[in-house]
């Protein structure tokens, strides 16, 4: 297969740190198996020192999967998984927690639950406020604030703390643990017992992140103690896909990683080989406004496509009235509805179409 001199310079590089800013469409996956399958076969590494972290079990078995029919099959013991898999291994081994130890998400529902209700407060939707003091408190947890300095943004401090504190006592109580705590247990290991870190370290030689733009603080700072003085960090992302800050990913460790490693190399895959031009033209001119992100174009390898429209509406009832229409042209012109799609930028927005 021909690789375009981008992914090449990726594919290659075996020692120190790399930053990847890779385009929508522009062969990641392709990028990261196949720069695995380099460092085994021609740098000569022991496919047990390379992690390969990702973000979703659907990611990790995709990742998986790939690089497994790349190999024809063999097996080849290179580590694939998220940061929770690979944290909670880290803990299986420190602590001995197993899998009824991991705090199941119908239950974490019903602590929040039941300790809302305690508090006795008026609330208008208590599954929007459930769901958002849920968020809060694990980004609390994940960023290690001190909850004395917090100001809730959904209820009063007092309150926050005492749900906050009731939901800690719960888990300690029921001998459990969640996914935030994964992440903290697992960097107060490190900070504490520097042999054991030492320990992965070895084990660990060559890390490789995917969609870096989505990594939040304690996952950068446990993999960057993990990838300690070798430095082999390999770093795949791309600031303009980041959609997760709510979720507390901070995009700026993208663009803040020749900082921290002030040798890494920084290649950009430019190549979009997903899309038609059009489209790929009409995106760079809408993400060149944000004023924080690495100056970038990609270009498309795909020729022809449907011009792109744009258009602007007085009111709601004219944008849903136009798409109907559209949906009804594209219709009666042979396109079956399951090769349509409507995007929307919340959840509330299509229940305003009429039935």
């Amino acid at each position: 297969m021909a690789f375009n001199k981008a992914q090449v310079a990726a594919i290659t590089h075996t020692e120190g740190p790399m930053l990847v800013l890779a385009g929508p469409g522009a062969g990641k996956t392709l990028v990261i198996t196949e720069r695995t399958r380099y460092l085994i076969e021609k740098a000569g590494v022991h496919p047990e020192h390379i992690l390969v972290i990702t973000f979703t079990r659907a990611a990790a078995t995709e990742m998986k999967e790939r690089f497994k029919a790349l190999m024809q099959g063999q097996r080849v013991p290179v580590n694939f998984g998220t940061f929770h898999s690979i944290f909670f291994s880290i803990l299986r081994h420190a602590y001995g927690y197993q899998a009824e130890h991991i705090l199941k998400e119908e239950q974490r529902i019903q602590f929040f639950r039941e300790l809302i209700q305690k508090q006795e407060m008026e609330i208008d939707d208590e599954q929007d406020f459930l769901t958002s003091v849920m968020s809060e408190v694990s980004q609390v947890k994940s960023n290690r604030m001190n909850l004395d300095h917090y100001y809730s943004m959904n209820c009063p401090e007092e309150i926050f703390k005492n749900i906050y504190e009731g939901y800690e006592q719960r888990l300690r109580a029921s001998r459990r643990i969640d996914f935030d705590d994964m992440l903290v247990f697992c960097y107060e290991l490190f900070k504490e017992r520097p042999d054991i870190l030492k320990g992965w370290q070895s084990k660990f030689r060559y890390i490789m992140v995917d969609e870096g733009q989505d990594i939040n603080g304690i996952q950068y700072e446990i993999t960057k103690m993990l990838a300690g003085a070798c430095r082999n960090l390999f770093i795949v992302g791309d600031d303009d896909q980041s959609i997760y800050r709510f979720r507390g990913a901070k995009p700026d460790i993208l663009l803040n990683f020749t900082k921290d490693y002030e040798e890494a190399v920084t290649v950009l895959l430019d190549r979009n080989y997903r899309c038609r031009p059009e489209i790929v033209h009409h995106a760079g001119l809408l993400i060149k406004h944000n004023e924080k992100r690495f100056g970038k174009k990609i270009m498309a390898v795909k020729e022809g496509g449907i011009p792109v429209e744009v258009r602007e509406f007085k009111t709601q009832d004219a944008e849903n009235e136009h798409i109907i229409q559209q949906i009804g042209h594209y219709r009666k012109a042979g396109i079956p509805y399951a090769e349509m799609a409507v995007l929307y930028r919340t959840n509330i927005d299509p229940l305003l179409l009429p039935p």
